[in-house]
Formats: C-alpha cells, sequence, structure tokens
C-alpha cells in the first residue's frame, strides 16, 4: 500500500519552495529554470504520495502551475529588461559624447568668473515676481545682488558682470550664488542651475558622466540644458 502523505503538508512544501521560504531555496540558483525543475520534482513526488482516496484536486494543481508560470514570467522579464537596459548604455554614450565642448546647465550653486563674466541660472517650480541672486565669495562674503525682476516658471538664466555692491571688479576665480524668489510674499522653489563646459564623458558604474567645467562625475540626468 503506497504510503499517503497530507496534501497541506506537500501543498506547503511547493508554496515555500516557490516563494523561496525555505532555506534550500534561498541558497539555490534563482533562474526560472531551477525554480521549474524544484516545482516538477515537489509536484511529482507529491502525486506519487498522495492518499488516493483523497487524491489532490485538480483546481488545487492549476494553481500551483499557474504560479510556477508566473514565476518563470517574471524572471524571463527581468532578463529581457537587463538585456534592453544593457544595449542602450553604449547609445547614450554615444549621444553625450557630442556634448563635449557645448555649454550645459546642470544642478548646482557655484559659477567660475572669467575675464568679468559669470554665468548661472536657475529653474522655477512655478512663476515668480520677484527674483534675486546673492554671489558669495569662497568665504561666504556676500558680494553683490543681482535683482531679475519677474520671471515665468522654468529655467532663467542670468549673467553677473564680475562687480561687487560697490561697483569694484572682482578677481576671477569660483563663487557661488543663492537664488530667492517669492510670488505674492510666498517662496517659490528654485533650483540653482550651473555652468560649465562639457570637457569629456564616461561610462561610469552609475551610467553615463561628464566633467563640466570644474565639475566631475556628472550624470547625464543633471543636465537641464545645452546653450
Amino acid at each position: 500500500m503506497v504510503t499517503a502523505t497530507t496534501n497541506a503538508s506537500n501543498t506547503s512544501a511547493v508554496f515555500a519552495a516557490l516563494n523561496g521560504t525555505s532555506s534550500t531555496s534561498t541558497a539555490s540558483a534563482t533562474s526560472a529554470a531551477a525554480s521549474q525543475d524544484r516545482f516538477m520534482k515537489l509536484l511529482v513526488t507529491q502525486l506519487k504520495n498522495q492518499d488516493p482516496l483523497n487524491p489532490m484536486d485538480n483546481a488545487q494543481m492549476t494553481s500551483q502551475m499557474a504560479q510556477i508560470s508566473t514565476v518563470s514570467g517574471i524572471d524571463k522579464l527581468n532578463a529581457t529588461l537587463q538585456a534592453l537596459s544593457a544595449s542602450m548604455t553604449p547609445n547614450q554614450t554615444l549621444q553625450a559624447a557630442t556634448m563635449i565642448g557645448r555649454g550645459v546647465l546642470v544642478t548646482g550653486n557655484g559659477m567660475d568668473l572669467k575675464a568679468g563674466v559669470g554665468l548661472g541660472g536657475f529653474e522655477l517650480a512655478s512663476a515668480a515676481e520677484s527674483n534675486k541672486v546673492s554671489v558669495t565669495d569662497a568665504s561666504g562674503v556676500l558680494i553683490s545682488t543681482i535683482d531679475l525682476g519677474a520671471q515665468p516658471a522654468g529655467i532663467v538664466k542670468f549673467q553677473w558682470d564680475g562687480k561687487d555692491s560697490a561697483g569694484n571688479v572682482m578677481p576671477d576665480g569660483q563663487y557661488t550664488f543663492a537664488v530667492t524668489s517669492t510670488q505674492a510674499s510666498n517662496t517659490v522653489a528654485a533650483t540653482g542651475l550651473e555652468y560649465g563646459i562639457v570637457g569629456s564623458v564616461t561610462q561610469g558604474s552609475q551610467g553615463v558622466e561628464l566633467s563640466v567645467g570644474q565639475m566631475q562625475k556628472v550624470a547625464l540626468a543633471q543636465v537641464k540644458q545645452i546653450l
């Protein structure tokens, strides 16, 4: 006589293997082929040892097979997405290479003063009736304030003449700026944008990265505008 094994016990083992809750499943390979192999072995064992007087319900078996098919499908989908992502990376690098030598605005609040000219920008979340840019030196001392008046939502570019509030010409070098924007006395979010020339393009661990002016490893997603 065949030794009977309860359906509940067999079902628990199958679900544990499918969901990766058992230590054996966790330590084993996670590919769809390996999952299907484990499932089939468990299912065959369950069928061999089921109680002839109380066989496994067809609906239960169908449900278990549907679950393993779902796991297999997800695994294949992940593999396809990874392959697609890998194929897109070289294309992004080639496209980014066309930016070398071009001026761009990237997220940041630095400003390089050269020959008495400093360029920068900011991105407004919404329109603002008052926009003021405060320029400070390396020591954090306020040098000049630029009043840009009302501006619409989006990217706003500005130019600093390299002079302090008293009209004195400041030496070339690195400066920083901050933006204060308001609309009807309410603060409007403004993100600083740093200007620089793209010097090189690198395929980094986090994707395509650029060197922009003095900045290194600038993510391609940080480029807000190409000038």
